[in-house]
């Protein structure tokens, strides 16, 4: 029998940056190393999950939760809400920026936990918005399982390449 790992969740601020960067860094590379362009990957980490770039989110109103294994606290996930920066996105919508764990603690209902704070922090808003790689099937299976449906589709500039995103949506009540 394994363990399972566990974990606890916490609201992350301007010190938690380091972190948030580690783990947006290596799990961006862990779900699409063979998928994405190497260099693409090591350009767009280096430029969006940098600990400025976590810095500048959370000063300019986003949100976001950590999620640390324990014993130990070591980060292994978070969740980031924020602005939309969607062409989709209207008045009174919201983003998911980011939803990331390590693959070790996927199905140990982290994912779940860290949507669940997503959806406290949309609370009000009309609609959680996100975009999503379009092949990334787990992702994918994710989302639509939380309530997510199809908006539409972007390109998503990763390391100066273009990938096709689709653009998923879950309405909220008021």
């Amino acid at each position: 029998m394994t363990d399972i790992p566990t974990w606890t969740i916490r609201e992350a601020g301007a010190d938690d940056a380091p972190a948030l960067a580690l783990i947006g860094a290596a799990t961006f590379l862990e779900t699409f190393a063979g998928i994405l362009d190497g260099d693409a990957i090591v350009g767009h980490c280096a430029a969006q999950h940098c600990e400025a770039a976590y810095r500048a989110a959370l000063a300019d109103g986003a949100r976001a939760w950590l999620a640390e294994a324990q014993p130990g606290g070591a980060p292994v996930g978070f969740v980031l809400v924020g602005k939309p920066d969607l062409a989709a996105a209207r008045d009174g919508d919201i983003e998911l920026k980011r939803i990331y764990s390590l693959s070790r603690f996927h199905g140990t209902g982290l994912g779940a936990a860290l949507m669940k704070q997503a959806l406290e922090a949309a609370r009000g808003h009309r609609r959680l918005l996100l975009g999503v790689y379009a092949q990334n099937e787990r992702a994918l299976a994710f989302y639509r399982k939380q309530g997510f449906a199809d908006l539409g589709t972007r390109r998503f500039n990763v390391g100066g390449k273009l990938y096709d995103d689709l653009v998923l949506a879950r309405p909220l009540a008021a």
